[in-house]
């Protein structure tokens, strides 16, 4: 069982950054891939970006690559999304997930375990 909690969310303006956290208990954490997820207002819940047990993969959604970056450090149970250069579109509830597994996953279906969500809102 893995209990995820994210953090970091916030009002920005565009052209701004924000870095997310997604703490998790567990000891076991390290043979978890996670991802980031995000819902805006009236549209359903996308992928955005994911990493692999070890950090050494990743992918990311079209609209986010080279701008966000995902992270995480196995030592602090912790997975962040550094966001840059943020726009009016990024305005959304952003979710980690988890799952065991070796690789990278980009579908919801593919998560067992969800955080609670965290607010960004880019501001024009």
């Amino acid at each position: 069982q893995v209990q995820l909690v994210e953090s970091g969310g916030g009002l920005v303006q565009a052209g701004g950054s924000l870095r997310l956290s997604c703490a998790a208990s567990g000891r076991t954490f390290s043979s978890y891939a996670v991802g980031w997820f995000r819902q805006a207002p009236g549209k359903e819940r996308e992928f955005v970006a994911t990493t692999n047990w070890s950090g050494g993969s990743s992918d990311y959604a079209d609209s986010v690559k080279g701008r966000f970056t995902i992270s995480r450090d196995n030592a602090e149970n912790t997975v962040y999304l550094q966001m840059n250069s943020l726009k009016p579109e990024d305005t959304a509830v952003y979710y980690c997930a988890a799952r065991k597994g070796s690789y990278t996953y980009t579908a919801l279906s593919d998560y067992d375990y969800w955080g609670q969500g965290t607010q960004v809102t880019v501001s024009s």
